[in-house]
């Protein structure tokens, strides 16, 4: 066990000294433009222990080695699946900006409640009681959605998101849902997708790819939703200010936000001889050879063996 938990440490550690080198370096502009501002926090990756499994991040390719910039002090609400109109939130969450049945999708109503919820950091569940969610639960909304519909994508979409080209989608295809955001609250960090547009408003691009402030001028300036297992998981409670970035899949390190709503690799199979007993958890069509061999192999030892004279 130590020595697993040791790879996976060697392995973080060019990332973890990468976006330590990237933040300093934002966090000594901000400093130099802003006098007030306060020094900014290195963010850490804390990734915890559970009784699953746990791999190191895959590599990246150098193509894409280059980090995300931090979008630094911003201010977080909690909004969740489910979530119905009240004096501030005109809008229901039922649905989201890019999947019509959000809800049914998830599973069900995402409890904001604490005393409706399971946050455990020594197992990593972080999650309603009352179900098991069928998506991630670590979600987040960006006040930005990259198409118009179904049959186009806004103007300047491919211009200005990063991963636009390599992405290469079909007209209407959106290239921003699902993406992954890491988020750090001055002591730790955790990593969640991005599932909505909001809050308030759906067409800025400008800070959620470049380097202005929030537009929406509502409740401080709000700049990203967070879900509750994302509440739960750093202690953030709304009006509380956060740092941000964009990340790569092969970034994201096991933890909570890869327990539900991922899609496992596929185990590759290993080839098996027709008279090789495949294993346990053979595909059917190695175990069906693998019958068929058996069948031929009782058909030739019946016919090797000397017809019996059945008449006196």
């Amino acid at each position: 066990m130590f020595s697993r938990f040791a790879r996976i440490s060697v392995a973080l550690l060019p990332l973890m000294a990468g976006a330590e080198h990237a933040l300093a370096q934002q966090a000594k502009t901000v400093k130099s433009s802003q006098s007030t501002t306060k020094p900014v926090a290195v963010p850490r990756v804390v990734v915890p222990t559970s009784s699953r499994p746990t791999a190191p991040a895959r590599p990246v390719a150098p193509s894409v080695r280059g980090l995300y910039p931090w979008r630094l002090h911003v201010t977080v609400t909690v909004f969740w699946i489910g979530e119905q109109p009240d004096g501030r939130n005109l809008v229901p969450n039922c649905k989201s900006s890019w999947d019509q049945n959000w809800m049914a999708n998830f599973g069900g109503y995402d409890n904001p409640d604490p005393g409706a919820r399971i946050a455990n950091h020594t197992t990593g569940e972080f999650r309603p009681k009352a179900f098991v969610p069928k998506l991630n639960p670590f979600y987040v909304a960006l006040p930005y959605n990259d198409v118009i519909g179904s049959s186009a994508h806004k103007p300047e979409a491919s211009r200005v998101i990063p991963w636009f080209s390599r992405v290469r989608p079909a007209p209407g295809e959106t290239v921003c849902k699902g993406k992954w955001v890491q988020i750090y609250n001055g002591s730790r960090s955790c990593y969640a997708q991005w599932e909505d547009c909001g809050p308030w408003v759906t067409d800025d691009w400008q800070y959620v790819f470049g380097n202005a402030k929030p537009k929406n001028g509502q409740n401080g300036g709000v700049g990203i939703d967070i879900s509750p297992a994302v509440r739960d998981y750093l202690s953030l409670p709304s009006g509380k200010r956060v740092h941000w970035r964009f990340v790569e899949d092969a970034e994201v390190p096991y933890g909570p936000w890869k327990k539900y709503g991922q899609t496992p690799a596929a185990r590759p199979q290993q080839p098996v001889n027709p008279g090789q007993r495949p294993p346990d958890d053979a595909d059917p069509e190695a175990v069906q050879n693998y019958l068929e061999y058996l069948r031929k192999q009782r058909d030739e030892e019946y016919l090797k063996k000397p017809m019996r004279n059945a008449g006196p």
